[in-house]
């Protein structure tokens, strides 16, 4: 693998560049990212996939990695779902049909548990602005809010980034001119992983029917608390300042496995059964919610989109 091969491979198989990079801290960033090609129309909630070679750096202290020299050409890939920062530079809703470029919220996977070394991320935090990349043009999801009525109250937990999604869901119910509540609240383990709060204060300022809330679950002196407590406790209703009514709300689900708590169905008998633990959508059932069950073509009003 010589410097001639690497610039080839970059001039020839990427086909976008990262355009700004908002590094919130050393793990954790916002990236934007300009195709060569005209932006494909898409509706916020929905995911496309991002690239790069192996041949690539990548950031120092992850898990170390062995590349076989058969492997050193090939493109890692992994699909993101699109952010979106609500806001312009005066604070004014966004007019993203102005944008050519999209966004997303990334965190760095140093090490993962179950042996997979983590191939992506690494590389991506290497990255600087105008550096190259790949970006898939296809932009794909059911995790959207066409199915929410003007007058619908809207509630949005997520955990790390799996926030990002739901920012875009945001952008577009202000847009609309949303007339029900709208509740994002987000769950991490320590305060400087919420890297758009500042973004979310000015929308408050702006937006009187929205809320957003920040849980942290390591950070002392502060109340540990999860999405799940949030809505056994009440709290989830105060602060969405409604009862929580399956009738004229939707939930969105985003992030990790464990809190999401999907059912699954067993072939032999038809019965559902919930994963170990107590998940947010065996919660709501609980309370006359229904999951999107898309196999079944059953659309509810528990949306969940697995960010692992």
């Amino acid at each position: 693998m010589t410097t001639d091969s690497i610039e080839t491979w970059r001039r020839e198989r990427y086909n976008a560049t990262a355009m700004h990079i908002e590094r919130i801290h050393s793990d954790l960033m916002v990236l934007r990212i300009r195709p060569d090609f005209p932006r494909p129309k898409y509706v916020a909630g929905q995911y496309c996939a991002l690239g790069l070679g192996n041949w690539e750096a990548r950031v120092a202290g992850c898990q170390v990695e062995s590349l076989r020299s058969e492997d050193a050409a090939k493109i890692v890939r992994r699909s993101y779902s699109i952010s979106s920062s609500i806001l312009d530079a005066r604070d004014n809703l966004r007019d993203m049909t102005q944008d050519d470029w999209l966004e997303f919220y990334i965190v760095l996977v140093r090490e993962n548990l179950d042996g997979r070394i983590p191939a992506l991320t690494p590389r991506l935090f290497e990255l600087n602005e105008g550096d190259r990349l790949i970006m898939g043009e296809k932009i794909v999801g059911h995790f959207t809010a066409e199915c929410v009525g003007p007058s619908d109250n809207v509630v949005l937990l997520s955990t790390g980034t799996g926030e990002a999604p739901h920012n875009a869901i945001v952008w577009e119910l202000l847009r609309r001119g949303h007339r029900g509540r709208i509740l994002n609240a987000c769950c991490v383990r320590y305060g400087k992983d919420l890297g758009y709060t500042p973004l979310h204060r000015k929308v408050m300022e702006r937006h009187e029917n929205y809320r957003y809330l920040g849980l942290t679950t390591r950070e002392i002196g502060i109340r540990k608390i999860y999405l799940q407590d949030l809505l056994t406790s009440g709290e989830l209703e105060l602060n969405l300042g409604a009862e929580l009514e399956p009738q004229n709300t939707h939930v969105y689900l985003c992030g990790n496995p464990m809190m999401i708590g999907a059912p699954t169905k067993d072939k032999a008998t038809g019965l559902r059964s919930y994963p170990p633990g107590v998940g947010m959508i065996e919660l709501l059932e609980q309370r006359g919610f229904v999951v999107d069950q898309p196999a079944a073509k059953i659309k509810g009003n528990i949306h969940f989109e697995e960010y692992w």
